[in-house]
């Protein structure tokens, strides 16, 4: 049992609460860092947690004790040398003979479990920031376009201000609205720019509150050239006053990108029906945010229904198979849900739904 233990990193313990007997194995004194079995007091365990997770810690424990019930929570400990340590605590709360509550439990070292997934959210997000760069290469045109209107506005009004001043009589509220109109056009241009320096800087995900339909229309500024270069109409149906979510702007502008570029490539066979793309908005049953975007195109097979968004899996000649993956695990990481699948008319719909920011707190 001890050597069971050893190799599988997991303590056990009791606690008597009416007593307040504790009683640990030797790995879970191993785990907390002391190096003999003896009684543990509570101090012990508080001394080894981390600081900023001490109160919580605490307030669990105490909780259970109160209401006889069972223990599941992660928590990290500060060891004496500077290291962190992560440790799931299980506990079954139970009656000793003589009716005493006493919790029955067991502390698991996870920090390599911790370690991974840290290591792989890293090479997520790496690829994450690649792909996006990528698909920005694909909109120069598009991006190119949005900057050169205002940019062809400024030149226009600058040069209808000097006309103004250079009269006999200089107009001056004239030459000052052509300035006004100046300072719009150069205010649009670095909002476009900006935009695209947000989509193509490396980050990792930071969560905000949003309203999904202002990260709808900044993306439709980006793709609209793309839009009409394959003779796609957009349609948006758009729910008023949706209820905010907690999400990193740069990442879901990523997946709805994603997601309007799959369905205006899916569309590019048609010829004997218009091409229409619909970005919708709204509330589910649950409440929770939604968006899709649907598309009128080849469609969904059967036989790559259930592959869309499997690592490395593309139905286009030249694609990496990364890009739906990729959504996936943005939106998972965003505690929501991204779906595909075929509409009853031709072509398809993608959509993802996520928890709103009063749904998260609340949790």
């Amino acid at each position: 049992m001890v050597e069971a233990q050893r190799v599988s990193q997991t303590g056990s313990f009791v606690w008597n609460v009416v007593t307040d007997e504790r009683v640990g194995s030797k790995e879970f004194f191993r785990i907390l860092g002391y190096d003999e079995p003896r009684s543990v007091t509570f101090e012990n365990v508080l001394d080894r947690t981390h600081p900023e997770d001490r109160a919580r810690v605490q307030e669990t424990i105490e909780r259970a004790a109160r209401g006889g019930e069972d223990l599941d929570y992660e928590h990290r400990l500060l060891m004496p040398d500077g290291s962190v340590r992560y440790v799931h605590v299980v506990a079954h709360a139970v009656r000793d003979q003589a009716d005493q509550l006493e919790f029955i439990g067991a502390v698991v070292d996870v920090t390599a479990t911790k370690q991974a997934e840290e290591k792989l959210h890293k090479a997520q997000a790496e690829l994450a920031h690649v792909m996006r760069v990528t698909t920005l290469g694909e909109l120069t045109a598009s991006i190119a376009h949005e900057v050169n209107q205002p940019l062809a506005a400024i030149i226009a009004n600058a040069g209808a201000c000097l006309r103004w001043l250079d009269r006999e009589t200089p107009d001056l509220p004239a030459a000052r609205r052509s300035v006004e109109w100046v300072i719009n056009g150069g205010n649009r241009a670095t909002e476009v720019i900006r935009r695209v320096r947000t989509l193509a800087k490396k980050s990792g995900i930071e969560k905000v509150p949003l309203d999904l339909n202002d990260v709808v229309k900044e993306v439709i500024v980006l793709v609209e050239r793309e839009l009409s270069s394959q003779l796609v109409s957009l349609r948006t149906e758009l729910a008023p006053a949706l209820p905010a979510i907690l999400g990193d702007r740069v990442h879901l502008q990523q997946v709805i990108i994603n997601l309007v570029m799959n369905g205006i490539e899916a569309m590019l066979p048609i010829t004997d029906r218009p091409r229409e793309l619909v970005i919708r908005s709204g509330q589910d049953e649950a409440h929770r945010v939604f968006l899709s975007v649907t598309d009128c195109g080849v469609g969904i097979s059967a036989e790559n229904a259930s592959r869309l968004f499997d690592a490395f899996f593309s139905t286009k000649s030249s694609g990496l198979g990364m890009g739906l993956s990729i959504c996936r695990s943005i939106v998972e990481a965003h505690e929501g849900r991204l779906s595909a699948s075929p509409n009853q008319g031709p072509g398809a719909t993608f959509q993802f739904v996520l928890p709103s920011q009063q749904q998260k707190e609340a949790s």
